[in-house]
């Protein structure tokens, strides 16, 4: 009798090089990551809670592990991410973040390709979810974008704006001078007809910008409610795990609408997480993917003030993953494996 044999399984992998060469920040890709927001609104998606984990060692912390999963029905695919943050690489002349992301069949589980991104895909989503809250919050017309920050995601930031609303002048203000300076002269070259200034002071940028990004690490307010002006739109990105805060929680209570990525979220990792119970409960807080999905029209006044607070999801990842592979495998990049 005839042994039965399982099919032979192929599984894609593709490098950082190869995403590099066929993904970047794009019209397409911005489409992507906003049809993203929409699922969420209007489609059933299973997104768990983020896992995140703290790798301590003899009471030092080392560093921090997320890993992020959404499923959305009527995908073919669906991606597992595991995203680390390590400082202390740095001194080792090693990137301080890195991860990748697995695709996984929808219909089967089984693993179909590794995204070998080492956090590339996941700093794309996250500075074209930064550009899809322009879209329907800022201001229709800006003159000045400031960013407060000076590492990858403040780069990214400043170049993804402008798939959203073109402007003419980028202020950038970060905790060192030179680290700023660093910034504008890797932006230069990359923002044709952009005029790049560097500031010294956060309320300076805040004041004299339209639209306003806040990129960093922090764990005390970087922006107050005192600084905010009519016409103004602000995106807050870097408040993703307990304790981090860019933003004084009078900013929240202070603007005309107040949008997330997931509420949920927002609340236990991002900006919400520093409202008072109380207020929080009484605030009205919209999720984007409203906007995107067209229930909500987004911004209605050009003097209303907007604020935007982005802790990142499961469905970017699975969106811009799947995204990522069909690219990689029309230009033919990638390696197969077989398993089993």
């Amino acid at each position: 009798m005839k042994e039965e044999t399982s099919p032979s399984q192929a599984v894609r992998i593709v490098t950082e090089r190869e995403l590099r060469s066929c993904v970047d920040l794009d019209t397409t890709a911005f489409g992507v990551v906003e049809q993203a927001f929409t699922w969420l609104a209007e489609t059933p998606v299973e997104m768990p809670p983020i896992q995140h984990l703290s790798i301590t060692e003899r009471g030092e912390a080392l560093g921090d592990v997320d890993i992020k999963s959404a499923f959305v029905p009527g995908i073919d695919l669906f991606a597992v991410k595991i995203a680390s943050g390590f400082a202390s690489n740095l001194a080792l002349g090693l990137p301080s973040g890195n991860g990748l992301m697995v695709l996984l069949d929808s219909r089967t589980g089984q693993c179909r390709a590794v995204l070998l991104d080492n956090g590339y895909l996941t700093d794309l989503r996250t500075a074209l979810a930064g550009a899809v809250a322009a879209k329907h919050l800022a201001p229709a017309h800006v003159e000045t974008v400031g960013v407060l920050g000076t590492g990858r995601q403040a780069e990214l930031q400043a170049r993804a704006l402008l798939l959203a609303r073109p402007y003419s002048k980028l202020l950038i203000c970060g905790r060192t001078r030179s680290r700023a300076e660093t910034l504008a002269s890797l932006l230069a070259p990359k923002l044709e007809g952009v005029a790049i200034e560097v500031v010294a002071e956060a309320r300076e940028v805040v004041e004299r910008s339209q639209c306003v990004v806040t990129t960093t690490a922090a764990r005390e307010p970087l922006v107050f409610a005192d600084w905010l002006h009519p016409g103004l739109h602000l995106t807050a990105m870097g408040s993703d795990v307990p304790g981090k805060q860019e933003l004084d929680p009078e900013v929240l209570l202070r603007a005309d609408l107040c949008v997330v990525d997931r509420r949920s979220q927002s609340e236990r990792l991002g900006e919400l997480q520093h409202v008072e119970p109380a207020l929080r409960a009484s605030l009205t807080v919209l999720e984007l993917g409203s906007l995107t999905s067209g229930r909500h029209p987004g911004r209605t006044e050009p003097g209303a003030i907007t604020v935007c607070d982005l802790t990142g999801t499961g469905v970017q990842d699975t969106a811009i993953a799947v995204h990522a592979l069909h690219k990689t495998q029309a230009a033919g990049r990638g390696s197969e494996i077989e398993l089993g």
